[in-house]
């Protein structure tokens, strides 16, 4: 698309607070100049665009390992272009790169690797910074992540990662039960930095404990966590009711009841619940066998698992989770969308620029069909996705 063009796009537009029936979308450059009813300056002109489905913003995953065969852990220029591509197709425009627990080294050279090449990916959903998950979690919590290379945090480890990370690290997972997590989070927090429970088995206690220290965050809420129960809470009880937590929610049907989102959904509400992918190398990928983290894992084309049949990481895609929590969380559309796009943008501090459809703001936009599958997306403006991918 040249610099100064227009394009208009006509339909039913998922905004903030509902949905616009028939509504028209104009941006010029990287920005979005009217949303609103049709006018006829727009409905007559040559660049209109007309849609059967609906107009979403676009979409923001702060939890997303990989894709399309690469994983953030590659630190390879390639890798980052490839999530970033193959994130885009599925209506994604922006995303933390996320990282699994690994040697130090390795995790330096995979948070430089993501600064050193976000600027440049093209034709892809904008790298927005990193999520550090692991090595700072609980051994007999640590799911899919390597139990090899966990440790224990020390408070000067939030120098160590603000250093190799160069500012951009968005949000930290932490198991706040262990040994010098108090401290680090604190440490963190004073820096800017998101910190986020998970991989723990912190009590009720602890978990608001670590609310105090300065946490807001629940990494994918029920999964890789103490659970509720009545005379324990656990991180799961202090999440759903303690108001200063966001939560993260994988709803691929698999990792979460349908029963347990519709919980978590009440609880929270749609400004209270991001969903995430947790998707890793072998999301857009034939079945098979890949790696996360240095473990083997499998593909069976619905979900990734280790060898001893414990999840791993997903094959979800954050439009599937949108349809998904239509489905089973029985959510209505507008708010499905906002909790995977506005939701998400306000925790990292970028809602002034994306996270919904507003004059003024970049022109990050996913035309979907009735069934709510990717048609075509534009990231600032410039298309990076246009066809009918039956693969989703």
């Amino acid at each position: 698309m040249v610099a100064d063009a227009q394009t208009v796009l006509r339909g039913r537009i998922v905004l903030e607070d509902g949905i616009l029936e028939d509504g028209i979308v104009a941006f010029r450059g990287e920005t979005i100049q009217y949303v609103g009813p049709p006018l006829t300056e727009y409905t007559q002109s040559d660049d209109l665009v007309q849609t059967d489905g609906y107009i979403w913003p676009g979409l923001i995953d702060l939890h997303v390992h990989g894709a399309g065969g690469c994983d953030v852990m590659d630190a390879t220029p390639d890798a980052i272009e490839t999530i970033s591509r193959t994130l885009g197709r599925y209506g994604v425009t922006g995303f933390l790169a996320t990282t699994v627990t690994g040697e130090k080294r390795q995790l330096e050279r995979a948070m430089e690797n993501v600064v050193q090449q976000a600027p440049y990916v093209q034709n892809g959903a904008e790298v927005l910074g990193i999520h550090l998950e692991g090595p700072w979690i609980c051994p007999e919590r640590c799911g899919a992540q390597n139990p090899e290379f966990i440790v224990d945090p020390e408070p000067e480890d939030a120098e160590w990662a603000m250093q190799h990370s160069e500012g951009t690290l968005r949000i930290v997972t932490i198991a706040p039960e262990r040994p010098g997590a108090m401290e680090t989070i604190r440490a963190l927090v004073d820096k800017g930095v998101i910190v986020s429970v998970g991989h723990s088995d912190a009590t009720y206690e602890e978990t608001v404990a670590a609310a105090e220290a300065g946490a807001t965050h629940l990494t994918h809420c029920f999964n890789g966590m103490r659970g509720l129960h009545h005379r324990e809470p656990g991180v799961v009880g202090a999440g759903l009711e303690d108001d200063r937590f966001c939560l993260e929610l994988i709803a691929d049907g698999y990792h979460v009841h349908p029963g347990a989102i519709r919980l978590l959904l009440k609880a929270k509400g749609p400004d209270g619940v991001m969903l995430i992918s947790d998707g890793m190398r072998a999301v857009g990928m034939p079945e098979g066998e890949y790696e996360l983290g240095g473990l083997p894992v499998i593909s069976d084309g619905e979900t990734v698992r280790l060898e001893n049949g414990a999840l791993a990481g997903s094959l979800l895609t954050l439009d599937a989770a949108v349809r998904n929590v239509v489905e089973y969380g029985k959510a209505p559309l507008y708010q499905a969308v906002k909790m995977a796009s506005l939701t998400p943008a306000k925790r990292i501090g970028v809602d002034g620029e994306m996270g919904s459809i507003r004059e003024g703001k970049l022109a990050d936009l996913v035309v979907v069909d009735e069934q709510c599958r990717v048609q075509r997306v534009w990231s600032k403006g410039k298309e990076i996705y246009t066809g009918n991918d039956q693969t989703k």
